[in-house]
């Protein structure tokens, strides 16, 4: 099984290829540029290197959201795109869940959260249990306190482990009121990785959990900020 694998939800993009539980490449850059201009680049870069014939993928893997709205629309139309020309399917993963793998066999409650804005932050709370990612929490978007409080009382006694891009933002308030022992996960872990998505996406495809490229849509979770201000704008004028 060869999974094609990207991860376009935040600042970070990122492409990986996974083969029969082996990850063979992957690429992945966190800096001030937009994925229009990176994504391709990094795949026809992998396929390059690793003389990787497209056409022999078995499914295209794709973080659906949450996250940055621009980021999943252009990892989303990649996929898609992808799929059609190659007819293959395509394996929507969890941002959440994908982020969280980063972090397997570790035995603490594991809470990704990446920047919302507004206080609040996209999250799920997840936990390895016999090698299986349990979810205690499936991924929403919630005001930054409100999760705080949550954990200080639904995980009495754990060990919590914080990433994400949502960690710098809320690092004081998260030292002020998360009252359980935590920390903050490495640099080479605290953020998304295709590799991750990826080897999900193995388990999916042995599942059957996938769709067709027309299927895929990415789900922001959340209105964004034009569609808010002109909902906010109709409400008003009734």
């Amino acid at each position: 099984m060869k999974i094609l694998a990207l991860d376009s939800s935040s600042l970070v993009a990122s492409v990986a290829v996974v083969e029969d539980e082996l990850l063979t490449a992957e690429y992945t850059v966190n800096y001030k540029k937009t994925h229009s201009q990176t994504l391709l680049p990094m795949i026809d870069e992998i396929a390059r290197m690793t003389e990787l014939d497209l056409a022999t993928v078995d499914a295209i893997a794709i973080t659906k959201g949450p996250g940055s709205f621009t980021g999943l629309r252009i990892g989303s139309a990649t996929a898609k795109g992808l799929g059609l020309a190659l007819g293959k399917p395509v394996i929507a993963v969890e941002t959440m869940a994908a982020m969280a793998y980063n972090l397997w066999g570790s035995n603490a409650v594991l809470v990704p959260i990446m920047d919302a804005r507004r206080a609040q932050v996209y999250t799920g709370v997840y936990q390895f249990q016999d090698g299986e990612l349990v979810t205690h929490r499936e991924q929403c978007a919630i005001g930054i306190e409100e999760l705080l409080l949550y954990l200080n009382n639904d995980f009495q006694g754990k060990e919590i482990v914080l990433l994400g891009d949502g960690v710098s933002v809320f690092r004081d308030t998260i030292a002020e009121l998360l009252v359980l022992p935590y920390t903050f996960a490495p640099a080479h872990m605290n953020r998304q990785r295709a590799g991750s998505v990826g080897v999900l996406a193995e388990q999916y495809y042995r599942q059957g959990i996938m769709e067709s490229a027309a299927e895929h849509k990415p789900d922001y979770l959340r209105l964004s900020q034009a569609e808010r201000e002109r909902k906010e704008k109709q409400d008003g004028e009734r």
